[in-house]
């Protein structure tokens, strides 16, 4: 039984195999956005920090401090 490929597929890896520097290219793009080092004290002080959402968004009446 044959494993099917998709026409994208096929045209990403013949293109990343003609281009190899592209690769290279992709994963500077990943660091420069996703890979980025995580401090979880300040990730634990963003999370205290939020203000609560009311519990129903438009009435504005409502206050959800005292």
């Amino acid at each position: 039984m044959a494993i099917y490929e998709s026409d994208h597929t096929k045209f990403i890896r013949e293109f990343l195999e003609k281009n190899p520097k592209e690769v290279v290219e992709q994963k500077k793009g990943r660091a420069l956005w996703w890979d980025k080092p995580q401090d979880l004290a300040t990730n634990e002080a963003f999370e205290d920090a939020e203000v609560p959402t009311k519990p129903y968004y438009y009435d504005t009446t409502y206050k959800s401090y005292n």
